[in-house]
């Protein structure tokens, strides 16, 4: 709606002649669409660029474009009047010659000349010479701006064959062709073929020409793709249609006038974002907007500038092509680097305010939220990231031909699958059964490979355990899957815990008993969930073992529990009965009597 505001505006103010009108004229020729021809072609402000309105208004057809088919040619038993009407002077013997006749006779502006190469066949007879020289004036504009033409390609041969070169340099003729393609559009979710033809009317010899149904497109081509009415309003005297290494100045003046039109739009997005929004009293606005700030920045100015240069000022060629391409390259990685910011500040924001501390052992709701968070966080990303991979490889034709020869046999896409699999999708695979099944969540207290400590999260491929001593151990999640470790916050936080200690035989098991159930009664720590217990669950040569439990509402408070009871029953049996109960080594010594000598 902006846009169409501005060029009302415009256009009413083009007839000032002043310096404010000049530049904002040079803005208002961002909206044409013009292509930097190829070399020594016609530039496309010329005034008498036709129209967008259909050229033929009603075809009147009465016969088809072909009345039979041949091995080398069709037969048409029809020809359009305007042949009949005008001296053919042109080569059209091989489809190298009537497609430079098309070309060359349009850039020297003779397009009644041009039309020779042309199969009117699908054209009503009335059409009138105006009509006929805006139809090829249209197509050379159409190829001009969008088609690059394989000239190599095209034979120079009438019967259209091609020759192979083998590694003994000898050529070997193909099967003759009466149909040759010459560039591909896309019009309205479909292609359209611009295809060459070789055609034999009556007893005249075969020919080639472009196809009935190529010239049948030509204003709904022209419409898509061609320069839009404005153009016709540029004035002579301004001295804008001057060139610079071949390219219109006036196009270089919009093109640096549309950079600086999406430098600001992205700059006043991230002023919005960060001023304006980064400053609103709902927490949830503040915080999305201070993380989406640059790249929505990025984006959007990186947007506006493709729009611009796509669709309001159409530049054509090799390098436009890879501009162009370079530029979609970059819009769709900013485009994708602000939808994962938009997910990552979602995340973010629930795990701040709508979470409360993961590691306390009562908050299981919370781990269960964030660690599913956080895992649908790392597949809805991987899937972005695999779109927007997708759709920047598509701009080249190498990756395009290998994507369809890849996955049009199922064998070769079944080894792909499997060998991704080994690795990092059968991570991210395994990533999302812990997500589901739930084996370990962020923030549970885990016994891993004899370290014990809490999840610190759940990434694509690994999982990271915060040890009690600051450490952190990363193991692949196919691992946390396939090997067994102890959970300790799976079924609630309450833990027993274990006292061993070895001693003498002589030590009275009865008053150990009892000093360790007052210990623990005066512990706060102790949850009373366990009643006190000493037994005897051992006995070697030497000592005898003694087991004491204890339990506490968290494995923190239980391990605290756990040392303290050690500490203080050690002290009570080394001064029960004066270290009695100690355990001891004894040595028996044995006298034996000697015979006198």
């Amino acid at each position: 709606m902006k846009t169409i505001i501005l060029s009302v505006k415009c256009n009413k103010l083009i007839s000032i002649k002043t310096m404010v009108n000049v530049l904002l004229f040079t803005l208002l020729s961002n909206m044409v669409g013009i292509g930097v021809y190829t070399a020594k072609a016609q530039d496309s402000t010329s005034t008498n660029v036709p129209s967008k309105d259909s050229t033929i208004v009603e075809a009147n057809i009465n016969t088809s474009s072909i009345q039979g088919y041949e091995e080398n040619y069709y037969v048409v038993q029809h020809r359009n009047q305007f042949f009949d009407r005008s001296e053919i002077n042109v080569n059209r013997e091989t489809p190298q010659a009537s497609l430079e006749n098309f070309i060359l006779s349009a850039r020297n502006a003779d397009y009644l000349k041009a039309a020779h190469s042309f199969n009117l066949n699908l054209i009503s007879d009335d059409v009138s010479n105006e009509q006929i020289e805006q139809l090829a004036q249209k197509l050379y504009i159409i190829i001009n701006k969008n088609v690059t033409i394989d000239w190599d390609k095209l034979s120079e041969r009438p019967d259209g064959q091609s020759d192979e070169i083998f590694t003994n340099n000898k050529a070997v003729s193909r099967e003759p062709r009466k149909s040759i393609a010459f560039g591909k559009l896309s019009l309205n979710e479909r292609d359209v073929t611009l295809r060459l033809q070789r055609i034999k009317y009556k007893s005249e010899p075969p020919y080639w020409v472009i196809s009935a149904n190529t010239v049948e497109h030509i204003d709904a081509l022209y419409t898509a793709y061609g320069p839009t009415k404005i153009v016709q309003l540029i004035p002579d005297g301004w001295g804008l249609k001057g060139e610079f290494l071949k390219i219109p100045i006036w196009k270089i003046i919009g093109l640096f006038i549309s950079v600086g039109i999406a430098y600001g739009l992205g700059w006043l997005t991230m002023f919005l974002l960060k001023r304006i929004f980064g400053r609103s009293k709902w927490e949830w606005i503040s915080s999305f907007s201070s993380r989406l700030a640059l790249p929505a920045g990025y984006f959007v100015g990186m947007f506006a500038l493709y729009l611009l240069l796509n669709n309001l000022i159409v530049f054509s060629g090799d390098l436009a092509n890879w501009f162009y391409t370079m530029l979609l390259i970059a819009t769709v990685v900013c485009g994708t680097w602000f939808i994962m910011r938009i997910l990552n500040a979602f995340i973010f924001y629930v795990a701040e305010n709508k979470t409360d501390d993961i590691y306390a052992e009562e908050n299981l709701k919370s781990r269960q939220v964030l660690t599913q968070l956080s895992v649908a966080r790392r597949v809805v990303s991987f899937i972005i990231f695999l779109i927007g991979a997708g759709i920047i490889l598509s701009q080249f034709e190498s990756f395009k031909n290998l994507g369809t020869s890849l996955f049009a046999s199922a064998g070769v896409a079944t080894i792909i699958i499997g060998i991704a699999a080994q690795g990092t999708l059968g991570n991210i695979i395994a990533g999302i059964q812990i997500a589901i099944t739930k084996p370990a969540q962020i923030g549970d207290l885990v016994l891993f490979d004899g370290q014990w400590g809490h999840v610190e999260d759940i990434g694509f491929v690994y999982m990271i355990v915060k040890t009690w001593d600051e450490r952190r151990i990363v193991t692949p999640l196919k691992s946390v899957i396939s090997n067994s470790f102890e959970n300790w916050s799976m079924r609630g936080s309450k833990q027993i815990r274990s006292i061993d200690i070895y001693t003498d035989y002589r030590i009275n098991i009865q008053k150990v008993r009892e000093k360790y159930e007052e210990l623990l009664r005066e512990s706060p720590a102790w949850d009373k969930q366990v009643s006190p217990s000493v037994q005897v669950v051992e006995s070697t040569e030497k000592a005898i073992k003694i087991r004491a439990l204890c339990s506490a509402s968290d494995p923190f408070t239980a391990w605290d529990l756990q040392c303290e009871l050690r500490e203080k029953l050690i002290d009570y049996i080394c001064e029960l009965e004066e270290g009695l109960g100690l355990s001891k080594t004894r040595i028996a010594l044995e006298s034996t009597d000697k015979e006198d000598l």
